[in-house]
């Protein structure tokens, strides 16, 4: 007994170790979002992630996993093996693909038809790996101004030889 609690608590502080000097943290947040591939199925985007570290110890990501969510339901998810070195209360870009599927869309569809929204709200969720730390989990939360649509009618050319073009 004593021995399986003297091994719990060497794998215990075995895993805080590997995150000495992260007292914060990092914030992750949408820098770019592009749509690549539409397909009945499927859609891919590609989206630059602004990672920022708020930490005395920069900070070696080796693959990060995320989710984001619009309005509260899923929308797209992504995973990276991708690597990129934030330093020390900085940040750096990453970028990344991830996919929505024709559901998700759907309801995505859904909820804007339904009109009178001025605003969307997201959130983005995950987990960074950190090279030789382990994992770090981040969220963000926030919202979005949706553009105005103009209701007008369209606007007719004017006829040749009006003066102006």
């Amino acid at each position: 007994m004593k021995r399986s609690l003297a091994i719990a608590a060497i794998a215990l502080l075995s895993a805080c170790a590997g995150l000495v000097g992260i007292s914060q943290k990092p914030e992750v947040s949408v820098a770019g979002l592009n749509l690549v591939q539409m397909g009945l199925f499927e859609q891919r985007f590609a989206l630059k992630l602004r990672i920022q570290n708020p930490n005395d110890v920069e900070l070696r990501i080796n693959g990060l996993s995320f989710e984001i969510e619009l309005n509260g339901q899923s929308f797209i998810t992504g995973l990276s093996d991708r690597g990129v070195t934030v330093p020390r209360f900085g940040e750096a870009m990453l970028d990344v693909m991830a996919t929505s599927t024709l559901g998700s869309a759907l309801k995505q569809l859904r909820e804007l038809q339904q009109g009178g929204r001025e605003r969307v709200e997201y959130r983005i969720v995950g987990r960074l790996n950190l090279s030789g730390m382990g994992t770090i989990p981040f969220e963000r939360r926030g919202d979005l101004q949706m553009p105005a649509i103009e209701n007008s009618a369209p606007r007719k050319p004017l006829p040749p030889g009006s003066g102006r073009t």
